[in-house]
């Protein structure tokens, strides 16, 4: 399977009120993007850590019905806020309001002030891993038995990068992974992706592709990125102006790629 490039945007949350995201959404889509992100946050990452800040799948059943071509997800939902099956119908109710243009982005979970603030237990990297692990069956179980099912086969996208465990669990069950650091660790633990790929029976270097976030031009990054196997490259921006230059610019970059 060759995937196509594609180019995504995550519009963080916060820092913005509710009129400002959805402009910037409306913005976003009419930029050419091919996916318009979110997170799975209870209060801002950056700035003041008590700032303006929504929730990720209200939004996302709101941007549903605001757009009408871009795919939408979370980058990434975090797994312990929902019950498997919960988040499974809520996934699926989004499919259906979207026709067809949710991706699952689903992670462990790292943040901890929103554990404490909201009343989750933290546990350690170690259980929460596995209990990402055991959420993904108990997920596409909860697909196949809705009514009515999802309207497509939802694509799933998996965040994190533990060797052991977590590209474990990518090889496992994802369409595609998302990948945080520089070009050579992105490299070194795609190769082991694909090991866990052979070890399950799934021919990951196919099949499951590789997602980064960017934060340069891609006069700067690109060449080493897509030789390094990646096709979808998100740009992440802020509110409360949503600046979506550096976008445009992989937009540009993406349709000059013929």
């Amino acid at each position: 399977m060759t995937h196509p490039i594609r180019i995504g945007v995550q519009l963080q949350p916060q820092h913005a009120d509710y009129a400002q995201i959805r402009d910037a959404v409306r913005r976003t889509e009419d930029l050419g993007v091919d996916v318009i992100f979110n997170w799975d946050h209870f209060f801002p990452l950056s700035g003041d850590p008590d700032g303006k800040h929504f929730e990720c799948w209200t939004m996302l059943g709101a941007w549903a019905e605001q757009t009408s071509r871009v795919e939408i997800g979370a980058l990434v939902t975090c797994n312990s806020y929902r019950n498997p099956e919960l988040l499974a119908d809520m996934a699926r109710t989004v499919d259906h309001i979207s026709g067809g243009r949710l991706i699952l982005g689903i992670g462990a979970g790292w943040f901890e002030k929103d554990y404490d603030q909201f009343g989750y237990e933290f546990g350690t990297a170690g259980s929460r891993i596995a209990d990402l692990a055991q959420a993904m069956p108990r997920i596409t179980a909860r697909w196949a038995a809705s009514n009515p099912v999802p309207t497509r086969q939802i694509p799933v996208l998996i965040g994190g990068g533990g060797e052991r465990k977590t590209l474990r669990v990518v090889a496992e069950h994802a369409d595609a992974w998302h990948s945080f650091g520089d070009v050579d660790t992105l490299i070194r633990k795609s190769a082991i992706l694909d090991e866990h790929g052979a070890a399950v029976g799934r021919d990951t270097a196919a099949l499951v592709e590789r997602s980064v976030g960017v934060g340069a031009p891609p006069s700067e990054v690109a060449d080493a990125l897509v030789a390094a196997g990646v096709t979808l490259f998100t740009v992440g921006t802020s509110g409360p102006d949503y600046d979506l230059s550096l976008a445009a610019e992989w937009v540009a970059w993406r349709d000059a790629q013929g």
